[in-house]
């Protein structure tokens, strides 16, 4: 007689490889390679969206209008799956792909104005700055890369794969930028946006899969060690560590000294930063959380592996409403235009009201959509795992 497993302990063993592999460390030497000159800077209007979660405090806020109807304006076809958000600078869409490249290509069209080879798949969301495309790849290795001709400026080793997105912080001197991001190999880093040169490194205790936040002076981030850790971006010092009790997957939203995230063992926590303290806790089913939330006055939106978007108030953590769909919810919602949008594992794309939850609109991919939306212009871009990049829009009347 064949011997088989519970399957309540097959559900557990599974998702606890899953963990294992998103939350693995690993040490390898840190090395510097010197800068490269930078081109001019690209034209930045208030509507771009040049980094993961639109802005350094990860609020998932986009700014203008977006129609509740939307149309597919152009696709591209990548070599692999694509679970790297999109950043939109100066009419142009920096994305990266598992083929290993970095791409940029026309809002307008969906036209390659250029692709960067890597040594890795490329999971991280880029950041623009300054005529600069800055992303991990799991090679591994940061790069910096000059954002209208694809030139590599600098790169920068680390110690293993980097699934999160970096921030911008200003410099000690109140002049220049640094770079912030954290890795697998359970440091957060700091670089000179510039040069690439290292300012301070911040260790952790496990793997970092998300992007850390950055607000007043200090940078919020979780982690696979289950902890919510809060660091003085000047010097990389601990200012405040936090035990959340599950490992924290995805990125952390700030928004009035207040640190808004969710845990794998299905829980949305609410930390006051000031008092070190867990101000609220929001637990539905049991089903983790990896999507980032959104954050925008009374209204908090997370998605949940529950197949679920959760609508909670900011203040409590009391459900406004919960919008199902049929599939994970790993993408991070955006919030635009009293309108929220958000992809899901069912291969759809969904517009819902930011006021009861209602579906708007719906597009079907087919395949899976772990990305997160980038909105820029009444435009929204979004990456899929069935390898092509979209682009959805209202089309000009004709």
């Amino acid at each position: 007689m064949k011997n088989t497993l519970p399957i309540p302990l097959l559900l557990a063993l599974t998702a606890a490889v899953i963990l294992w592999s998103s939350c693995r460390r690993a040490s390898q030497p840190v090395t510097e390679t010197p800068p490269t000159p930078v081109a001019d800077a690209l034209p930045v209007v208030a509507a771009d969206w040049p980094q993961f979660r639109g802005g350094p405090e990860l609020r998932g806020v986009a700014e203008g209008r977006l129609a509740a109807q939307l149309d597919l304006l152009w696709s591209f076809k990548t070599g692999g799956p694509v679970k790297s958000s999109a950043a939109i600078v100066g009419g142009s869409v920096f994305v990266g792909s598992d083929d290993g490249f970095l791409y940029s290509l026309a809002l307008a069209t969906g036209k390659t104005n250029w692709a960067f080879k890597t040594g890795g798949s490329i999971e991280s969301s880029p950041l623009v700055h300054d005529a600069r495309v800055l992303f991990g790849s799991d090679e591994p290795m940061f790069y910096a890369l000059d954002a209208k001709s694809g030139k590599e400026v600098w790169k920068f080793p680390i110690g293993d794969k980097m699934p999160g997105s970096p921030n911008l912080v200003r410099a000690p001197n109140g002049k220049d930028w640094n770079v912030i991001f954290g890795c697998h190999d359970a440091r957060l880093y700091c670089l000179d946006a510039a040069t690439g040169k290292s300012n301070w490194v911040y260790e952790t205790g496990s793997g970092i899969n998300g992007t850390p936040a950055v607000f007043q002076g200090l940078t919020a981030l979780g982690g696979c060690d289950s902890m919510l850790h809060i660091v003085a971006l000047t010097n990389g010092a601990k200012v405040k560590e936090l035990e959340i009790g599950a490992p924290i997957l995805g990125s952390v939203a700030v928004a009035d000294g207040r640190v808004y995230g969710g845990h794998f063992e299905n829980q949305v926590f609410c930390v006051d930063v000031a008092k070190g303290t867990n101000l609220w806790n929001y637990r539905d089913r049991a089903f983790a959380y990896v999507s980032s939330p959104a954050v925008l006055g009374d209204r908090m939106l997370i998605g949940g592996r529950d197949k679920r978007l959760h609508c909670l108030r900011t203040k409590d953590g009391e459900a406004i409403w919960t919008f199902g769909t049929r599939g994970k919810v790993d993408s991070s919602p955006v919030i635009c235009d009293g309108k929220v949008v958000v992809g899901s594992e069912d291969g759809r794309l969904y517009l819902v009201s930011l006021t009861d939850g209602k579906e708007l609109w719906s597009y079907e991919i087919g395949q899976g959509l772990a990305a997160s939306p980038a909105v820029s212009d009444g435009k929204v871009v979004i990456g899929s795992e069935d390898g092509s990049v979209y682009c959805f829009g209202v089309k000009p009347a004709k």
